[in-house]
């Protein structure tokens, strides 16, 4: 039977510095529902509003699950149901580039720069780090390099790991990248 529900949106006081978050780890722990066959998961980490639980933006959230079913059950391989995964985490000097799927094409940051992402080194001490898309020359970028200059040897990486998160990553179909961190602390 196939379930496809949506990720939690976003909820809360926005934290002014990153850390530790339960609703964070929940989504989490929707997202490795993905494991189960006949699943998929509409992003809505976009969509919410810090004094409400339920996001009002409804058609968002609904063409969202609409996608999934479209790709997931339907078997439309055309249709872009997902926005940017993670995929894979690799350390270039003192900076982490952070590989994604799901990108339809491209990352899009929707604003002046990336927000969103966190870096921590071996002290296991996140601060909000800078982060930019990685060109590639005629393509899409598929990589965030990330870095601080507080983190001179980062070793993980989190991105909208929070209650309320203030990010902006996007891939070129207009749908969000799902929230996600390379520890497991």
């Amino acid at each position: 039977l196939p379930f496809h529900f949506v990720q939690l949106a976003n909820f809360r006081v926005a934290a002014s510095e990153p850390g530790d978050s339960q609703w964070a780890e929940l989504r989490e722990a929707q997202a490795m529902a993905l494991a189960l066959p006949e699943t998929g998961m509409a992003v809505a980490i976009d969509v919410g509003q810090a004094d409400d639980i339920h996001p009002r933006n409804k058609q968002a959230v609904g063409l969202r699950l609409a996608l999934q079913a479209l790709r997931r059950t339907y078997g439309h391989a055309d249709v872009m149901a997902s926005g940017p995964v993670f995929r894979a985490l690799r350390r270039e000097g003192n900076a982490l580039h952070v590989a994604f799927d799901e990108t339809a094409g491209g990352l899009v940051c929707r604003g002046t720069t990336l927000t969103g992402f966190a870096v921590a080194g071996a002290d296991r001490k996140f601060v909000w780090a800078e982060a930019g898309l990685v060109s590639r020359s005629g393509a899409g970028s598929d990589t965030v390099v990330v870095s601080s200059p507080r983190v001179p040897d980062p070793v993980a990486v989190r991105y909208a790991w929070a209650d309320n998160p203030v990010c902006n990553l996007f891939n070129a179909a207009g749908l969000p990248a799902a929230p996600f961190r390379t520890d497991t602390w």
